[in-house]
């Protein structure tokens, strides 16, 4: 069975998955995230074309009585929630190193410094997002479907 297939849907991005535990109403699906070049009749033969097991944490499940180990399910999300994922975890980190990095570096005119700077500005801020992980979680949520 073909666990992963991406489906640009109605604004949505799925994945087929498995389901490896359910606990209250959240549920763990094993998903198999593939390159564009993964499914080429060549790939195995080919080292360009990847795959990765991923494990998605889908909370705030409905009905999981009727779910089980090993279902089938799909995952999926808007790409809305995908833009803001990216957002938050590499466009707003980058722009911060950065800023970080040159104001620094205007500064005292060290490298080292500056780099140094720049990569420590991202612990607070990675802190931050841990903090409102809570909140964050609300925001990005993946919707799962049976099959």
């Amino acid at each position: 069975m073909r666990l992963s297939y991406l489906c640009k849907v109605h604004n949505q991005i799925s994945h087929s998955g498995i389901i490896e535990s359910v606990v209250g109403d959240c549920v763990k699906v094993r998903i198999l995230q593939t390159s564009a070049c993964a499914a080429c009749k060549v790939a195995a033969h080919c080292s360009a074309s990847e795959s990765k097991e991923k494990i998605v944490d889908v909370f705030n499940v409905r009905n999981t009585v009727s779910l089980k180990v090993g279902d089938p399910v799909m995952v999926s999300a808007s790409r809305d929630v995908a833009g803001r994922a990216l957002l938050f975890a590499f466009g707003i980190p980058f722009v911060v190193l950065v800023t970080v990095l040159v104001v620094v570096l205007q500064l005292t005119g060290q490298e080292g410094l500056a780099a140094l700077s720049g990569l420590g500005s991202l612990i607070p801020y990675y802190f931050v997002l841990w903090l409102f992980r809570d909140n964050l979680r609300e925001q990005l949520a993946f919707q799962l479907e049976t099959n």
